[in-house]
């Protein structure tokens, strides 16, 4: 470990000196270049379906998710029960014994499937392990500030289509990390591989579209990458340094860089361990940082809880009668839509990779354990936050909503995202900085953890699973961190909001080909619970 960190410190001070040198200078290099990539991007992923004001992405995610909730019988609400079951362990005996017929993994490297007897045994991560890693990597930073741009942008009602957008989301959820662990890879040491990579390549190729199934599967793979190296990295560690500069009153690139690197060793003890390392960190960090977060929403919540049915009022009259100047009912509805689907990821495919890693011999139960994230992460934590909001703005009088680009006039300071947060949680509570400050870090780096993983999988299918493949990708991973955390880096945070939303492309087509491969496993698993 002491060599590790050597080699870490020596190969990345360049980096350290590079951006205490150029500071502001590196800030603007970094926008300038990136500015007219996020642009154009952005309006790729985001453009609108033709002949309408809505983008794409939007029936693709919310047709998608209402199909599938429709199909499965409502299943994010009727199987809820049941996936608490599973998730706290009630029917690992069942999954943990016997020999499997119509072994649902795909083993590579020489194994033979048909000498696989439990199959159980070739996952890495518990339930439990693999549900914490997946929501570590969602919850996150977007349900502190994407929630408060949200409602910045879209009024309260905003709230009300991200409610909405997190329920039926739990079925997308439940579709895709059931293919997620029906066709991964498990190597001979035992590594498990999986996501939408192998769903795309290996279901799509039983239906006889190899072809498609190859294209899609390494555009979702390149896409991933950069989603791990932005969105999943460089943009939580900027927010992260930012965080951390403004409550200690640090000044100057320097500070952001020293924080960086501080983040960087970290970061790169525990994933250098790989998922077995990064759930065991998780499956501690993210109850704790969730009951925290939520411990103090709800204080402010219940002290202020007669201002409770006032905004749930605006939450469900805007939604549908937004005030003037927010853009109109389509243009909250969007708005909501648009946070919902970056906080949950529902329908971008990345937390699949995670619960591809499970113990289980029955995919359909990871598939039931996973729906539970869009749930925790915007039916209950994105809610909260917006309630916080919504009291502290009470008639309007602390800011107007509407704000161009999200940013709204706080006590004569120009607020956006995390700061309109801040704001609301100060007026509530007087050691709000600091606890504000330690959730940040805690999300960033709980984020940065799970994405590593998942730009780790994507890499290596790629560009092969070899030693060389891993160190190389997470080098490359660390670098980021650094840079993220030394630049003003808004161009990035646009170019990674929109790499990330761009893994529904890819990702949806696969499941709409696939949906009934998990109508198969799900019917296998729930006849397995009857008769055990």
């Amino acid at each position: 470990m002491k060599q590790l960190l050597n080699a870490l410190f020596i190969l990345f001070s360049p980096v350290f000196l590079f951006a205490q040198e150029t500071q502001k200078g590196l800030d603007d290099k970094i926008n300038e270049a990136f500015t007219p990539i996020a642009d154009w991007w952005g309006g790729v992923v985001l453009h609108n379906f033709p002949g309408t004001e809505i983008p794409t992405i939007i029936f693709l995610l919310v047709g998608g998710a209402l199909f599938f909730t429709i199909y499965f019988g409502f299943i994010n609400v009727v199987k809820f029960p049941l996936s608490i079951s599973v998730v706290r362990g009630k029917y690992d005996d069942l999954e943990g014994h016997g020999i499997v017929e119509n072994a649902a993994i795909n083993v590579v490297d020489g194994d033979i499937p048909d000498t696989i007897k439990d199959e159980s045994k070739e996952g890495e991560v518990s339930h439990f392990q693999a549900l914490a890693t997946a929501v570590s990597g969602t919850v996150g930073n977007g349900n502190i500030a994407g929630v408060a741009l949200a409602i910045a942008i879209g009024g309260p009602g905003a709230t009300f289509w991200m409610i909405l957008c997190g329920l039926i989301g739990m079925s997308t959820k439940f579709v895709e990390c059931t293919l997620g662990v029906k066709y991964r890879d498990v190597g001979e040491d035992g590594t498990v591989y999986g996501g939408p990579m192998y769903y795309l390549s290996k279901g799509l190729k039983e239906k006889g579209f190899a072809k498609l199934g190859k294209f899609l599967a390494v555009v979702f793979a390149i896409l991933c990458i950069g989603a791990s190296f932005g969105g999943g990295n460089a943009a939580q560690s900027n927010q992260a340094a930012m965080q951390l500069v403004e409550s200690f009153g640090m000044t100057g690139g320097s500070a952001r860089t020293i924080i960086g690197f501080i983040m960087m060793v970290f970061v790169g003890i525990i994933i250098i361990g790989g998922i077995k390392r990064i759930a065991s960190v998780t499956e501690k960090i993210v109850p704790f940082m969730a009951l925290m977060y939520v411990a103090a929403c709800l204080y402010i919540i219940l002290t202020n809880f007669s201002f409770v049915d006032d905004a749930f009022g605006q939450i469900f009259t805007q939604a549908f009668s937004p005030q003037a100047g927010l853009g109109g009912l389509l243009g909250v509805l969007i708005t909501g839509f648009r946070r919902a689907a970056f906080s949950n990821e529902a329908g971008a495919g990345s937390a699949s990779i995670a619960h591809s890693a499970v113990k289980t011999k029955y995919a359909a139960s990871e598939g039931l354990v996973a729906l539970l994230e869009p749930f925790i992460d915007t039916v209950v934590i994105c809610t909260m936050t917006a309630l916080v909001i919504i009291i502290f703005n009470g008639d309007g009088s602390a800011f107007a909503y509407g704000g161009e680009g999200g940013k709204v006039l706080i006590d004569g300071v120009y607020q956006e995202g995390a700061g309109i947060t801040a704001a609301a949680f100060a007026e509530y509570i007087s050691f709000s900085g600091p606890f504000l400050t330690l959730a940040v870090v805690l999300f960033a780096i709980s984020t940065m953890i799970s994405w590593s993983y998942y730009g780790l999988q994507s890499w290596m299918f790629v560009f092969g699973k070899s030693k060389i493949s891993d160190l190389t990708y997470k080098v490359l991973f660390l670098v980021f961190i650094v840079i993220g955390a030394a630049g003003d880096m808004s161009a990035v945070w646009t170019f990674s909001d929109a790499m990330i939303l761009a893994l529904v492309f890819p990702n949806m087509i696969g499941l709409f080909f696939l949906f009934p491969k998990v109508k198969e496993e799900l019917s296998r698993y729930l006849k397995a619970i009857k008769t055990a």
